[in-house]
């Protein structure tokens, strides 16, 4: 999922931005939230450095009452995001040759003085981000798509760690990156559907091989790269330790 990053000073024309925002994600299925809605940039740099994803980030130019404006910012979210969406949101039209000189390759420049075309301005940007993404991967990448509440998610297959069935019956939890996603089904349905890339160490756990860290024999427990643990069957301890 595409995070969304928000960084205006006027608390008004931020929650315009941000409500016209999450109406376009809901309306096209955009695989998309809003991370953050600020006007301090030092908050947003803050996030970033907790959740290092590409982004999409709306920045406003005269950032009233910080120390820097929204190009400095720019700057600063190009070395934590290199590949991230910036787009510009700001009264000042005639600035726009300034995102060339800071080297910032800015998705998009908006003029808010009309908010008509402001707002579809920044749906013009939520499609040409969801265009881009989906040439730079060229159909090649695999999903897992799920349906949780009331949202369909496409999840990257190589970002999920693992599976692991909740407290309660017929519902699972996906584990990937930070996202912790909870839907119905079940492991034996997904050990088939997903193939050889996952294992399934355990009646409770469908663990994707490479996310395997290391195997701790004396618990029987299996150690992940993202830090967490899970439990692997007696059975299944000679096809782990061939694995690692």
């Amino acid at each position: 999922m595409l995070p969304i990053y928000l960084c205006e000073d006027d608390e008004q024309i931020r929650n315009a931005e941000r409500l016209w925002l999450e109406k376009q994600i809901l309306i096209e299925d955009y695989d998309m939230e809003i991370a953050l809605c600020t006007g301090s940039p030092e908050e947003l740099l803050d996030c970033l450095a907790k959740d290092q994803r590409q982004g999409i980030y709306f920045l406003d130019v005269e950032l009233k009452g910080s120390s820097m404006d929204g190009f400095r910012l720019g700057q600063e979210i190009r070395k934590v995001d290199a590949r991230g969406f910036l787009i510009y949101v700001t009264s000042f039209a005639d600035l726009a040759f300034e995102t060339f000189r800071y080297h910032l390759e800015a998705l998009d420049y908006l003029c808010k003085q009309n908010p008509e075309q402001m707002y579809a301005g920044l749906s013009r940007c939520l499609k040409s981000v969801m265009q881009r993404v989906e040439r730079e991967q060229g159909g090649q990448q695999e999903y897992f798509t799920v349906k949780t509440l009331d949202v369909v998610r496409h999840i990257p297959l190589d970002e999920i760690v693992y599976f692991t069935t909740s407290g309660s019956t017929h519902r699972i939890e996906l584990h990937a990156g930070r996202e912790r996603l909870d839907f119905i089904g079940s492991i034996q349905e997904l050990e088939q559907r997903l193939g050889e890339h996952f294992i399934r160490v355990h009646r409770s756990c469908l663990v994707r091989a490479d996310q395997i860290a290391q195997i701790d024999k004396k618990n029987h427990e299996i150690l992940l790269k993202n830090g967490e643990r899970c439990p692997y069957s007696r059975n299944m301890r000679k096809r782990l330790l061939d694995l690692s």
